[in-house]
């Protein structure tokens, strides 16, 4: 089969008998044309957080390393506990004693509260064994207060996962001193993610009221989104407003991090519209086949706009109410065969 010629599609002069039975021809309409914003966003995580150390100690075990999988509420480090347990041990020793006085002062109250009853003991006798009764549930209360900090500070020598999710980034190692406050690991949980992206300041108003946007991939694949944040303050640096929107249905390919495109709606207008699929393409050539006034196809090059969908804008090269072809290869396919009337 001889090549082509380049003229072939420029002059359009291809006139095929039969061709337009054959073939499915749709009619050029208008319809509405909805302008977006095109904006770059980014995915982050919902949980994300430093874990750090809430008492004093070294580190003597370390499970997990950058990119471990951890579940919520397992181990991701220890302290040595010697100290903390000295101090628990001691609170409680504390205790006891607090709890003996307790009891001697009772009974010492209770006696002279008999005696003063009977007149034996005096008012300030009186006073002062109540006086002394009070004073040993205050050291009691103090002792039972100071246990449960000691048991408290026990327990922060063992670190565990707030919730499920990967390390990111270990800021410890073995043997190293920590006081409270150090950051000991910090990771993020993929069951929760958000689309963070940064508006122009002269879209950020319309964004806000119509509350429409879509976050696609660049696969195509469309995300489902939430709940939509507004920060109430632009950038100073950029003079853009952030909005926030909540991923519905993660599932397991979307990582803190990655781009994805997001459209927000800015205008609607109408437009002339054809199915992407009627669109003929050979290099730079963009062209569909049209019946003419003897319901024969010729292929008329177009200047195309926007995409809505599966659809495409026609900026020029047809009119409204025109019949084009719904599969242009097949035309084109029995003109390259040469076939004629």
């Amino acid at each position: 089969m001889n090549r082509l010629s380049p003229m072939f599609f420029l002059a359009a002069a291809v006139v095929l008998s039969g061709a337009a039975h054959a073939t499915e021809w749709i009619t050029v309409e208008r319809g509405p044309l909805v302008e977006h914003l095109r904006l770059d966003g980014v995915i982050e995580a919902v949980q994300q957080s430093t874990v750090s150390a809430q008492t004093s100690g070294t580190v003597v075990e370390l499970p997990f390393d950058v990119d471990d999988v951890v579940d919520a509420g397992v181990l991701i480090a220890r302290l040595d506990d010697s100290e903390q347990r000295a101090r628990l041990n001691q609170a409680r020793a504390d205790q006891a004693e607090a709890e003996s006085s307790l009891d001697d002062a009772q009974r010492q109250f209770t006696r002279i509260e008999s005696l003063h009853e009977s007149g034996v003991a005096t008012q300030a006798e009186f006073d002062n064994a109540r006086n002394s009764l009070a004073s040993a549930r205050a050291r009691l209360a103090r002792a039972e207060a100071a246990v449960a900090e000691s048991r408290e500070q026990l327990d922060y020598t063992r670190i565990t996962a707030p919730y499920s999710g990967i390390v990111t980034d270990r800021h410890v190692e073995l043997g190293e001193a920590v006081a409270p406050g150090a950051p000991l690991l910090s990771g993020f949980s993929l069951e929760e993610l958000r689309v963070v992206v940064s508006i122009p300041q002269q879209f950020a108003e319309l964004a806000r009221r119509e509350r429409q946007a879509e976050v696609s991939l660049d696969d195509g694949r469309v995300l489902s989104t939430g709940r939509m944040t507004f920060f109430p303050y632009a950038d100073p640096s950029t003079h853009t407003f952030r909005l926030r929107m909540e991923l519905e249905e993660p599932d397991g390919t979307l990582f803190p991090g990655m781009l994805v495109r997001v459209g927000l709606p800015v205008s609607e207008r109408q437009a002339l519209l054809i199915p992407e699929s009627a669109l003929f393409r050979r290099g730079e050539l963009r062209a569909v086949y049209v019946l003419d006034d003897q319901d024969r196809p010729r292929l008329r090059q177009l200047r195309i706009g926007s995409r809505l969908d599966d659809r495409l804008e026609v900026l020029a090269g047809l009119d409204e109410g025109e019949r084009i072809a719904a599969d242009p290869g097949r035309v084109f396919e029995r003109a390259a065969r040469g076939d004629r009337p």
